[in-house]
């Protein structure tokens, strides 16, 4: 289908790469993809025209999609000290629940609630690939084409990152029983990557590899996967995100392990930190300088208690992203779905002086619906017979006063005084029946 002969959306407004642009016109194929993007172009009168302005959808950097299925079965506090560890017991009881059907169907559920939130493609950082006792599927790659179908079916876009993990600690740990359905060698990893490479293909998404993090690989099998596989797509790591982690990476290599992976690693633009959440401001100078970016997950960090990203110095110097980890409820999404990018505090826009005069306004010209004067001081729902008039406030009117936030606009010339007398604010707003319908009767801001 060519983009004259699709069907076209317009927007008055859209935002593109180049900028915010007018009149765009955007044509897409019958499966809803979008084919041409167009601005400057007339409406026609067969295109559909979108309200408002219009924005691409976000990615959402990093997603477990089997966790959707814990969501609130680790925020019960227990007996004891609860921590990022503890959780992780609760997910690998987890994972001994979930069959390839289940994973399907829990993964189609979560992707089309990123598409009711906004999110237009996901990155699957994907390492649920065996059976309970690490046996695998009789296709190995059985887990991961669920996943693959599970985007296709929901429509979201895709990119896969089947994860490699051997060991449970620094040095080559052995992997506990819970961590058995995750765990391969760098053969058998390599082989996983080939049997994918077409399927992915096949259904439009983008094939790269994650290594689930410094604790679960050593530096052996990480060069060897790295000097071995031919994918070019992008390279995904957990990395800093426990204290713990920081002080057995000190303990196994004397270095921490921002530090490490910069040192022994090549991290270039391909790489993404998934947390970075501990880092020194030498390491932050250091992965911004490399081209990587780190993924953050805000939600799941202040869930867990890992701590704070400290977003003012890479930002500075590189975009950090954003993902959603553990998928722990569907809200989480209201409050970071606009993820492209974070400004320190410093940066944001404030609230410019002449918008407070214009919210003052509003406050203080209001005039009482029963008498047409401005009543001053707290008011009270109850009428009195002694105000003249039943529906007017008990309260009498006193003198005018003026706020002093008002009196300093008047000092800083960003309103002009008026002749007539000012009133406090009111507590109760003269729009209830109690009040007449109170209405702003003021001609000079009524017009």
């Amino acid at each position: 289908m060519t983009a004259s002969s699709a069907h076209r959306l317009f927007a008055e407004q859209a935002l593109l790469p180049t900028g915010w642009s007018e009149n765009v016109a955007i044509s897409v194929d019958a499966a809803g993809r979008i084919l041409a993007v167009e601005a400057g172009q007339s409406k026609a009168p067969d295109d559909e025209h979108l309200s408002g302005p219009i924005v691409p959808a976000m990615a959402n950097l990093h997603s477990h999609a089997f966790q959707r299925a814990m969501a609130g079965l680790a925020e019960v506090a227990g007996t004891g000290d609860d921590s990022f560890w503890t959780w992780r017991e609760e997910m690998y009881r987890t994972v001994g629940l979930v069959d390839p059907d289940d994973l399907e169907a829990i993964a189609a559920k979560l992707y089309v609630e990123m598409l009711k939130g906004g999110f237009g493609r996901v990155v699957e950082f994907h390492y649920l690939h065996h059976q309970l006792d690490g046996t695998p599927y009789a296709d190995p790659a059985e887990m991961s084409l669920r996943i693959l179908r599970a985007a296709q079916t929901t429509g979201i876009g895709l990119t896969h990152l089947p994860v490699f993990y051997a060991h449970a600690n620094f040095g080559g740990a052995a992997p506990s029983a819970g961590q058995r359905p995750f765990l391969h060698d760098p053969d058998r990893f390599l082989a996983l990557l080939e049997r994918l490479s077409p399927a992915c293909n096949a259904t439009g998404a983008r094939l790269g590899y994650a290594i689930h993090s410094l604790r679960a690989a050593t530096p052996e099998e990480m060069r060897e996967i790295l000097q071995s596989s031919p994918l070019t797509g992008p390279i995904h790591i957990h990395v800093a995100e426990q204290p713990r982690e920081v002080d057995d990476c000190l303990a196994w290599s004397g270095r921490r392990p921002v530090e490490w992976l910069l040192d022994n690693m090549p991290v270039d633009e391909r790489w993404c930190a998934i947390h970075a959440t501990h880092m020194t401001p030498d390491e932050t100078r250091r992965l911004a300088q490399s081209g990587a970016v780190a993924g953050l997950c805000p939600a799941t960090e202040a869930n867990l208690g890992d701590g704070i990203f400290s977003r003012g110095r890479l930002c500075c110097r590189r975009r950090p992203l954003r993902g959603r980890d553990r998928q722990p409820c569907r809200d989480e999404r209201r409050g970071r779905a606009s993820a492209p990018r974070i400004r320190p505090a410093s940066a944001r826009p404030q609230a410019q002086p002449a918008r407070r005069a214009r919210r003052l306004r509003r406050q203080v010209n209001l005039r009482c619906g029963a008498c047409g004067r401005r009543p001053s001081g707290r008011t009270s729902g109850r009428t009195s017979r002694r105000n003249g008039r039943a529906g007017h406030p008990r309260r009498r009117h006193g003198r005018p006063r003026r706020s002093r936030r008002l009196q300093s606009l008047y000092r800083r010339g960003k309103r002009q005084p008026d002749s007539r007398p000012l009133a406090l604010r009111t507590r109760r707003g003269y729009g209830s029946r109690r009040h007449d319908r109170g209405r702003m009767e003021d001609p000079q801001w009524t017009a």
